[in-house]
């Protein structure tokens, strides 16, 4: 049996005279067999390719296909023949070179999965012999293109298109059902890199990638601006990040001043509470900042937006000019002349045309319907208004109003000490005029109103007015 379980094999694998000759070595000079030499290659080198993309990688080894393709206790012996041929094709490269060949730094930004330990042979001497060591990763250029593809794509579609820079992390975040693993997107990356479409830099030890943005064909170098609209972009979620959790510990911090009332626990419960101020205060100056900082990202993002549209401008400006190169003054208003007089016979004929359609028999019934719709108009429009009184001013025509107040008005008055509720109203504490010089007198009232929504006084007191609130004990 095979160990391939996630691939679909080709019928021949159950065929054991095939297999035999397709799991054997490849003669040493292809002119003997030509026919079965390209043959048994084609075989191996899509088969190897297919193995690769059912495993959603874009990098093969010799260990790993002799895993794969074990077939009844068996391996094959040609798929060294099969690596050194591919390389020769194009179709294959090693991955040191490969990301080498993109961008000379790639040691200094790379995730430590290329390249465990450097090899002592050269590329040439792969070449030019039958061995290949077990480890060494193959990039599959035609799998390494499709996958990048798959990554730009995956980009444009997600939260982070409006960002052009973007963290190795958030990359690897937004990728994750792209790329298999990091090495498969180390791989992604380094192809849009030759193909212009980003670039990779370091900053302050972190790895950034860079996009190109909409409208360009190439990306730009990281300048000062990114950077800072990049740093901008990181305090933003940091302040977002750390304001809300500073309104958890507020929301924590109450409610263990009210357990804490419960229990009688009065000098506790004020320390949590002057605790909360404390929290509230650094969350409304993290809160301003965070708000500072989003104005400046908008008006950023609005100065790029205004960017594209004096281009846009610019492109209409030259466009325009270049469909006017040809045109002259004199030519224009002979255009304009001959549009008038045209326009002018159109009107002579349509006034023909208007004027013999039409008899005077049809004009006066004309006149007679509309004649007939106006009156109608005018008799719907009169008999739907309400009927005004004869003398508005007699004792009938005013007698439902109201009689006019003759005593000046008086000033409020007090609340009797009688009335439901006014013993609460008087006992609730007046209120702060600073949010942040708390003072201990205040903790306590804020302490007794808590304890009255608790216990439940403040409903009693509405039900009986006779009864006074006692302060928390």
């Amino acid at each position: 049996m095979s160990n391939v379980t996630e691939m679909a094999l080709p019928p021949e694998w159950e065929d054991d005279e095939r297999m035999n000759f397709l799991f054997s070595d490849f003669k040493e000079n292809r002119d003997v067999n030509t026919t079965d030499w390209d043959s048994k290659m084609d075989f191996w080198s899509s088969l190897a390719i297919q193995s690769c993309r059912s495993r959603g990688t874009v990098c093969v080894n010799l260990q790993e296909l002799n895993k794969i393709f074990r077939r009844k206790g068996t391996l094959p012996l040609g798929l060294p023949t099969v690596i050194q041929s591919m390389a020769r094709a194009g179709k294959v490269q090693r991955e040191s070179e490969f990301a080498a060949n993109v961008d000379s730094g790639w040691l200094s930004w790379g995730v430590g999965l290329l390249l465990v330990k450097p090899f002592k042979w050269t590329f040439s001497t792969l070449l030019g012999s039958s061995r290949v060591p077990l480890e060494e990763s193959f990039v599959v250029i035609e799998l390494v293109k499709e996958k990048a593809a798959e990554l730009l794509a995956a980009y444009k579609s997600s939260a982070f298109a409006s960002r052009s820079l973007l963290s190795f992390q958030e990359l690897c975040a937004l990728s994750s059902h792209v790329c298999t693993d990091e090495s498969t997107l180390c791989m992604a990356v380094l192809q849009l890199q030759r193909e212009k479409q980003v670039i990779v830099s370091l900053h302050e030890g972190e790895k950034i990638v860079k996009f190109c943005r909409p409208g360009q064909d190439r990306v730009s170098p990281v300048s000062d601006v990114d950077i800072g609209i990049y740093q901008l972009q990181c305090s933003e979620k940091l302040l977002g990040e750390r304001v809300d959790a500073l309104g958890v510990e507020s929301e924590k911090c109450r409610e263990e001043a009210r357990a804490l009332l419960r229990e009688g626990k009065k000098s506790q419960a004020l320390r949590c509470l002057r605790g909360q101020k404390l929290v509230e205060k650094r969350a409304d100056k993290l809160f301003s900042q965070l708000e500072n900082i989003k104005g400046i990202l908008d008006r950023i993002a609005q100065s790029q937006t205004d960017k594209l549209v004096l281009q846009a401008y610019q492109a209409g400006v030259a466009a325009l000019r270049l469909s006017l190169k040809d045109v002259s003054v004199e030519r224009a208003e002979s255009l304009v002349d001959q549009i008038q007089e045209l326009c002018d016979t159109q009107d002579e004929v349509n006034q023909i045309i208007a004027g013999g359609g039409s008899s005077s028999e049809d004009t006066e019934e004309l006149e007679e319907e509309l004649k007939s719709l106006l009156e109608d108009s005018k008799s719907d429009g009169i008999s739907g208004l309400p009927e005004v009184p004869t003398n508005p001013l007699s004792p009938d025509g005013i007698s439902g109003l109201p009689e006019v107040p003759t005593n000046p008005l008086s000033p409020a008055r007090e609340p009797q000490p009688s009335l439901p509720g006014s013993n609460l109203l008087n006992s609730l504490p007046t209120v702060p005029q600073s949010c942040f010089n708390i003072t201990d007198e205040e903790l306590e009232k804020e302490l007794n109103r808590l304890t009255l929504a608790d216990s439940g006084f403040q409903h009693k007191e509405m039900s009986s007015p006779a009864k006074r609130l006692e302060p928390a004990q």
